[in-house]
């Protein structure tokens, strides 16, 4: 065991210490935004606001309980700023501790326990995102001690194995909500000893118990935030959770290096439909492998591991809706060990050496990915010590251009002449509201990879971290992985004095409040909308041609000149309309023209607030 153990660590340290470097990346920004807030507000990191794509949301929404944050926080205290040598050290912690509970567990379980072991380190999501401040591997950590303790406890009938595991549990559950999988995988293991069922119900208490204290002290229910965000912004619809579910089962299939499983003949209708959704043998073999998985351990259903595979299998097909390999990373010893059941050791250890330097690639390029955000971010020091800087991305790109003074570009907010805004081809920027400027190319970089693997990217359609990438579990591309870009704001003149929606000047002169032209004719507004207009020759009415839709809750439509309100009328009923001014003469060169209603609205599945539709809006006799 003492060896056993040795190995181990000095695997777990090989996996880690290349990568210490890492940058932030992912998510880490959301967790870090908590751990600032945690330096305020130790208890309720979480109650605080963060941007996500385009919007300041409530953090109280975000899907992962306060642990990981915490931990973020403590460091932040120690270090006082983000390191990312020393804080990627700290985290070698919860490494140690999932790769020595899952080398008891492989004893306890497999023929093999060592390839066992390394089986799991070798899991992709194990070796990538084990080098990030997101809380999967915190959280498998706490999920695999666990599961130790609390079987260590049932066989040997011990109470204080047992509270031991219980405290586990309980971090595992401050670590990630699917911790309440624990308590039916627990329970069929040690349902004959009453103090271990019990027990075994500690990840949903200390759940409810959290949930019940964010309620009592900050007013909301967590869960009840994340609903209404999964709700407004279309997460939570049939159809992601159909491809979550597809790519869920493509990254079953990778877990351990996928030449040691053999489909099983009730796989092949799983491959065909996968093969007529998407041609690439990558997609529909990676499905075929991880059904082929599930039906062998729900033939195997009595075995306490297949029973934890299908489980945990089932609650995640069911509650995620984005898909990424990193959520079924708990799913990843089991499987290794009911592999190593299997197979002969010379096909294991094929499996290990194959996994290993699969995975080490990942990793490479998931470095390279977010390395290169860090390095363009650095170096535009000299506009964020002079300009005005946005951010107009998410992930990694968002913290690095934050940490050099930059801010986040928000639905709606205007940019000035001279702002510098950042942009990322990749992470989902928004549309860009310019007050009288046009963007100039200061400087841009492709950000790319000599290994042609992706985990995301721009002309990849990998799965591995969201489905809206793709479903594959990884891709092959050669072309870049994102396209950065920082433009400068240059003042312009607009230079018509009507503008309908589809006219060629039309986003040169709009300046917030307007989103992408439709059926070359029209665009939603939101709340209110700015154009700059060409002052008329002559006094002229200024007046807006629209259409309130049925399903519009918009009934007052008000329109304003330089910030003065010129005409404003409320309406019956749905149906086109075009309100008009009296007539009048702006000076200067160029005039702010806004059109704004009372009431907005947001579709099912559309994230946006919407007022009505836009035809045209400028000085014109009608």
């Amino acid at each position: 065991m003492r060896r056993e153990l040795i190995i181990v660590a000095l695997v777990v340290l090989a996996l880690r210490l290349p990568f210490l470097n890492q940058a932030v990346q992912g998510d880490d920004v959301l967790y870090l935004t908590e751990a600032e807030h945690a330096q305020i507000e130790p208890l309720h990191p979480n109650h605080t606001l963060g941007p996500f794509l385009g919007r300041m949301v409530d953090m109280r929404g975000h899907p992962h309980p306060p642990l990981d944050a915490w931990y973020l926080a403590l460091l932040l205290a120690i270090f006082k700023d983000v390191r990312e040598i020393p804080f990627h050290a700290a985290y070698i912690l919860f490494s140690l501790v999932a790769a020595f509970s899952a080398c008891w567990l492989a004893r306890r379980f497999s023929p093999h326990p060592l390839l066992a072991t390394l089986l799991f380190l070798a899991t992709p999501a194990f070796v990538v995102n084990g080098s990030s401040f997101e809380s999967d591997v915190p959280f498998v950590a706490f999920w695999l001690l666990a599961v130790a303790l609390y079987v260590a406890a049932v066989d040997e009938k011990s109470r204080s194995l047992l509270a031991a595991s219980c405290l586990a549990m309980g971090l595992a559950a401050l670590g990630a909500m699917q911790a309440v999988f624990l308590v039916p995988i627990l329970f069929l293991y040690g349902r004959k000893w009453r103090a271990a069922a019990v027990a075994s119900i500690t990840p949903a208490a200390a759940l409810v118990a959290w949930q019940a204290l964010e309620r009592f002290t900050t007013g909301a229910v967590p869960v009840g935030v994340l609903a209404g965000y999964l709700q407004s912004y279309g997460f939570a619809s049939l159809a992601n959770n159909l491809k979550s579910a597809a790519a869920l089962t493509a990254h079953l299939g990778w877990l351990v290096f996928p030449t040691l499983w053999i489909p099983s003949l009730y796989a092949i209708p799983a491959a065909i439909a996968a093969a007529l959704y998407d041609w690439n043998p990558l997609f529909w073999g990676s499905v075929a492998v991880g059904v082929g998985i599930v039906i062998w351990c729900a033939r195997n259903w009595r075995d306490f591991l297949a029973q934890w595979v299908l489980i945990f299998y089932a609650g995640a097909v069911v509650i995620f809706f984005a898909g990424s390999a990193r959520y079924i990373l708990p799913m990843a010893l089991p499987v290794a060990i009911l592999a190593t059941r299997r197979l002969g050791t010379r096909m294991l250890g094929v499996g290990v050496a194959c996994g290993f330097a699969l995975s080490l690639l990942l990793a490479v390029v998931n470095y390279q990915h977010w390395n290169g955000y860090r390095q363009f971010a650095r170096s535009l020091d000299h506009e964020a010590a002079t300009k005005r800087v946005w951010v107009n991305s998410e992930w990694g790109l968002q913290y690095y251009v934050a940490s050099e003074g930059g801010l986040p570009l928000l639905i709606g907010k205007p940019v000035q002449p001279g702002d510098v805004v950042v942009t990322s081809q990749l992470g989902y920027p928004i549309p860009l509201s310019h007050a009288g400027a046009t963007p100039a190319l200061i400087a841009s970089r492709a950000i790319r990879s000599p290994i042609p693997l992706r985990l995301i990217s721009l002309n990849s359609r990998s799965g591995y971290s969201t489905i809206e990438k793709g479903l594959r579990p990884f891709d092959f591309s050669r072309g870049p992985i994102d396209q950065v870009r920082a433009e400068i704001m240059v003042e312009r003149k607009p230079t018509l004095t009507d503008l309908p929606m589809n006219a060629p000047e039309a986003d040169q002169q709009i300046v917030s409040g307007l989103f992408a032209l439709e059926n070359n004719e029209w665009r939603w507004t939101g709340k209110s909308a700015i154009v700059l207009l060409k002052p008329p020759p002559q006094p002229l009415p200024l007046s807006a041609t629209f259409y309130i839709p049925e399903n519009a809750p918009a009934r007052q439509v008000t329109l304003e000149v330089n910030g003065t309100v010129a005409a404003s009328q409320t309406y019956a009923a749905p149906g086109k309309y075009t309100l008009t001014s009296a007539p009048l003469s702006p000076v200067g060169e160029s005039v702010q023209a806004g059109i704004s209603v009372d009431k907005t609205f947001s579709p099912q599945g559309d994230a946006r607030e919407l007022g009505f539709v836009l035809m045209r809006l400028g000085f014109a006799q009608r």
